[in-house]
């Protein structure tokens, strides 16, 4: 089972990991959109009018940009200890322990804007890119990442149940068949359903962290929908479309 993460704006600075290698990096089919992005990313730091513009930064964000500018330089965190947020917060995969951790290490992957699939253990180092950000003069990042993402992510699908956790912006810079999907609504007194929208993090983190660290290795959305059941989570489940359910 791979378990599919966004990304998260805030990410934890520093690393005690080597400088940037994308050889080492997990899925090497997506090396050729790396390069091209860790050099765009860095060319552009270079114009902080430009660079502002392009990923939605005031000036008092500056800092984001030097992090860019750093890219091949700055020391790394593996991926899963790097981004930090409410639903990372939920996941606390720094509380895991004995075969925890290793379930969690081999399970948990991020489809971020600058790599692409990355897996827990990828050393990565702060940086700034949203899925939603425009670079000047380039396709949009959907475009660029989209024929060699879902080539990669159909690949995996094939030996491997995907939970998908990733919001709208992030799904579509590569969808993948097949995969379990889940959404978070809260339902009111009065039996109304409302999609929950900032704190649907929280339970996709708490619904990650138990696929994580679970014994067993759910093969199907009825598997998956076991495992957040035990977790104490209320879910509904419509093929492989999994529905959380909170009080309002």
């Amino acid at each position: 089972m791979i378990v599919l993460l966004p990304p998260s704006e805030t990410k934890r600075p520093g690393g005690d990991g080597p400088a940037l290698s994308l050889d080492t990096m997990s899925s090497p089919a997506l090396n050729p959109a790396r390069e091209e992005l860790v050099d765009d990313l860095v060319s552009l730091a270079a114009d902080r009018h430009a660079a502002r513009k392009a990923l939605g930064l005031s000036a008092s964000q500056d800092a984001e940009i030097e992090r860019n500018a750093a890219l091949r330089t700055a020391p790394t965190l593996p991926a899963i200890h790097r981004y930090t947020g409410v639903l990372y917060d939920a996941l606390d995969v720094e509380s895991l322990s004995g075969a925890a951790v290793s379930r969690a290490q081999a399970r948990l992957a991020v489809v971020s804007a600058l790599f692409g699939l990355i897996r827990a253990g990828d050393q990565i180092p702060a940086y700034r890119l949203s899925a939603g950000s425009k670079l000047p003069g380039r396709p949009t990042l959907a475009a660029r990442w989209k024929p060699a993402l879902e080539a990669v992510l159909a690949a995996a699908a094939q030996q491997e149940l995907i939970v998908d956790l990733r919001s709208g912006s992030y799904a579509a810079l590569g969808r993948v068949s097949g995969a379990v999907t889940v959404d978070v609504v809260a339902e009111k007194p009065d039996g109304r359903r409302v999609t929950v929208s900032h704190f649907n993090k929280a339970h996709k983190g708490r619904l990650a962290r138990a696929l994580a660290s679970t014994r067993s290795d759910p093969g199907d959305a009825a598997a998956v929908a076991t495992v957040a059941r035990r977790a104490g989570m209320r879910v509904e489940r419509l093929g492989d479309q999994l529905t959380v359910v909170v009080p309002s």
